[in-house]
């Protein structure tokens, strides 16, 4: 598990797992579990409970429950040993007998999860987030570790993507805000397994924009995504040593971008190339063609498109 300054961890537990939550769960901190699904798996959950009496049994704040067989996601509340109303997401982010990261992250009125770099689902709060001290996980499932990252602090304007000091850092341009064409540096470049997450809104006539992760030292591009809306297009190439390669335009799923309206997307960064998800599906993978990533330093937004936020994971 790679975590700087972990408020708390657990490595390996047995499952079920019950763990204290020292301190409770805070705004802005982070629950990040690292594991696999066994090949024959029906389900999992994971629990965010407010004690963890059995009888009566404690209120559950959040109940995050993949269904294999039925290839959903029920979520949902117990409170005074009552269900409340289920909310399901009919797609299934784990996949049977393969590995998976779970990153939930706790705001003050909701949970936000995250599956291997792609946004999954977001759960506004029924009870108090001050009542929250104990983490469940139970069914088939194997986790190899478990980590409970601090606060995120901000970072001062343009001038960083960095992770020194915590894993999810918010920028802005050297203006004070998100104005575009937008800048901010990568301070230790990219490694494996940083996410970037660019949360922003498409011009009402919007035609294109383009979000470029530039390496240091002169103009090259190691990875341009280029969003053309009326084309319906999104094209992805690099410039190097002066000249574009070969463009890549499929995708997975449908065109994810509209004119006027609101997106979220996210690049993952593994070892072998960059996966990019939008508004929470998986639309493509560009293999590496810059492969030392440390050199990847600079992140750039340009074009026909308002930017609200910017993190690094």
């Amino acid at each position: 598990m790679s975590i700087s300054n972990p408020k708390q961890t657990f490595l390996n537990p047995a499952i079920p797992f019950a763990g204290t939550i020292l301190g409770g769960l805070l705004p802005g901190e982070m629950v990040l579990v690292q594991g696999s699904v066994p090949p024959k798996a029906d389900r999992f959950q994971l629990d965010f409970t407010c004690g963890s009496s059995v009888t009566p049994r404690a209120d559950v704040a959040f109940h995050f429950n993949p269904r294999f067989n039925k290839k959903s996601v029920v979520c949902n509340t117990l409170e005074k040993e009552r269900w409340g109303k289920e909310e399901i997401l009919y797609e299934m982010p784990f996949a049977a007998g393969a590995t998976f990261e779970l990153i939930i992250l706790v705001l003050k009125d909701t949970f936000k999860v995250a599956v291997n770099g792609a946004h999954v689902l977001e759960y506004k709060h029924r009870l108090d987030l001050e009542r929250v001290d104990t983490l469940l996980i139970s069914g088939k499932v194997k986790v190899d570790a478990i980590g409970i990252l601090p606060s995120p602090s901000s970072v001062s304007p343009a001038a960083s993507l960095t992770h020194q000091d915590s894993e999810l850092n918010t920028i802005t341009s050297s203006s004070g805000d998100m104005s575009v064409p937008f800048r901010g540096e990568l301070v230790k470049g990219l490694s494996n397994r940083r996410n970037i997450t660019i949360k922003g809104q498409t011009n009402q006539n919007a035609a294109s924009f383009g979000v470029n992760l530039r390496v240091s030292g002169g103009s090259d591009i190691a990875l341009h995504l280029n969003p053309r809306l009326k084309k319906r297009v999104f094209i992805r190439n690099s410039f190097l040593s002066g000249c574009w390669g070969p463009e890549e335009t499929q995708l997975e799923s449908g065109f994810p971008f509209a004119a006027g309206q609101y997106f979220e997307m996210i690049i993952l960064c593994d070892s072998q190339q960059f996966r990019v998800a939008v508004n929470g599906f998986h639309q493509l993978d560009y293999k590496h063609r810059v492969q030392d990533l440390s050199c990847i330093t600079q992140l750039e937004v340009v074009g026909d498109v308002t930017l609200q936020d910017v993190k690094l994971l």
